[in-house]
């Protein structure tokens, strides 16, 4: 580990009534706040946080995460993930994710800016049993350039392989070259300028639920296109293009919050940030 610019080992069990962070280990420059619990529900939260207030050019941070049977876990981070000028030696992120059976974990990290000349290669892959529950996001955002224009990054890459008993059941790539496409495209960022992506695996997607949440979601919103497509395991995913981080954030909120009332009986949480 000792070529990683960070490295962090969370661990989380059930305890009686409440589940319990029963191993956090960091070192270099990724850190994790101490559990704090946010409701009566006895799901802990954490927060992953970057000592250097944004990634450079050769950073590597890893991350593994592993959830007993009938553990919860919140997992979020304290900031933006920024992405400063790499061009050359990319950033590159890995996170191994290990749910055991009845574990639950609601992964919404902040969102990902991509600066000027940004190159940011993002590998997931996360390993479930059956009976456990998956909500997990990206969302990514063109950052500031000196001329003014959104699409200055070089290279983004994000590739979430997720299996259910041993099988591969996502495969998820999203790769975004301005330099190098039309990403504005028919296929692509299609006239918008953000994107989000939620990943849901959880027993109770069932077709009814998903087409109350499609209701709910109002898909209409001329500022905000989405997709919502069910998979071949009970789950679904939720594509967003819009023209703010805010905009997907807020679609984000709403199917999250729907999810824990009518799965688990929990309220909206809120990550107390700002």
């Amino acid at each position: 580990m000792a070529e990683l610019t960070g490295f962090l080992r969370i661990e989380a069990r059930k305890h009686r009534e409440k589940s319990i962070a029963s191993e956090i280990y960091s070192q270099g420059a990724w850190k994790v706040n101490p559990p704090i619990y946010l409701d009566s529900s006895g799901q802990p939260c954490l927060y992953m946080v970057s000592l250097g207030g944004g990634y450079a050019g050769g950073d590597r941070y890893k991350a593994e995460i592993r959830l007993s049977e009938q553990a919860e876990l919140l997992l979020t981070t304290l900031s933006s993930n920024k992405i400063f000028r790499s061009r050359g030696k990319p950033v590159i992120q890995e996170i191994d994710i290990y749910l055991a059976r009845g574990s639950v974990l609601e992964y919404l990290p902040d969102n990902t800016i991509a600066y000027q000349d940004a190159h940011y290669e993002q590998s997931t892959v996360i390993r479930m049993e059956s009976g456990a529950t998956l909500i997990y996001t990206d969302l990514i955002t063109p950052g500031w350039a000196p001329d003014g224009s959104v699409f200055r990054y070089d290279t983004l890459k994000l590739r979430t392989e997720i299996y259910l008993d041993d099988h591969l059941v996502v495969f998820d790539h999203i790769r975004l070259c301005p330099g190098a496409q039309n990403i504005q495209g028919i296929g692509l960022l299609e006239g918008y300028t953000h994107y989000g992506s939620m990943i849901v695996i959880g027993q109770q997607a069932t077709p009814e639920f998903l087409d109350k949440l499609h209701e709910s979601l109002d898909v209409g919103q001329s500022q905000v296109r989405l997709g919502l497509s069910m998979l071949m395991i009970p789950g679904f995913t939720l594509r967003i293009l819009a023209f703010s981080t805010q905009a997907i954030e807020s679609v984000f909120q709403s199917c999250h919050r729907m999810i824990r009332e009518e799965w688990f009986e929990k309220q909206p949480i809120s990550f107390r940030k700002y």
